[in-house]
């Protein structure tokens, strides 16, 4: 792939075939867990769509799904501000919920969203994150399913990005400077 802005892809993390292995494990996982209670999903957008797609068509449960729009990075740092771009129109009030991000990094945005939920009066909340970070954890959040874990490393791809670009990329890359 041609440099963008600077950047180009350094080496895949995690394939395609991978990541579908291992999103359908999750799926399982899930729809175990909520066999016996309706679910509304949540996805933080924008980077969690491609993830929260497979991850949704791959649950054996019925699920509704609404989306939450919030962003803090300006170019490949977390700047621990946030700003609402989307909100939910579903109601969450005596339901469980099962909060869909791209990545668990620092926690703080995790836990932004999550206190905000918990205002709606859902049954419950829990966090599915298909990237984890636990080294740069800097607010104890827990993630109840994860996709993988991964060293403290930027990385773009299914669905991730920096300023934009590599979000449709199949795969996870790490991103080096040209």
């Amino acid at each position: 792939m041609t440099p963008v802005d600077g950047w180009k892809l350094g080496e895949t993390v995690f394939s395609e075939e991978r990541i579908a292995a291992r999103v359908g494990e999750l799926a399982a996982a899930i729809s175990t867990d909520y066999a016996d209670h309706e679910l509304t999903v949540i996805s933080i957008l924008k980077g969690s769509y491609i993830f929260l797609a497979d991850l949704t068509r791959a649950l054996t449960i019925p699920v509704r799904v609404d989306f939450l729009g919030l962003s803090s990075y300006i170019g490949a740092e977390s700047s621990g501000q946030f700003e609402w771009n989307a909100r939910m129109t579903t109601s969450i009030r005596d339901r469980h919920v099962l909060l869909i991000e791209d990545i668990a990094d620092t926690g703080r945005t995790l836990l932004h969203v999550i206190d905000h939920l918990a205002e709606h009066g859902p049954a419950s909340i829990r966090v599915c994150a298909f990237l984890d970070k636990p080294g740069r954890r800097v607010v104890d959040i827990p993630v109840d399913y994860v996709g993988f874990q991964i060293p403290d490393r930027f990385v773009v791809g299914y669905g991730l990005d920096y300023e934009g670009w590599f979000r449709q990329l199949p795969h996870i890359s790490t991103l080096e400077r040209v």
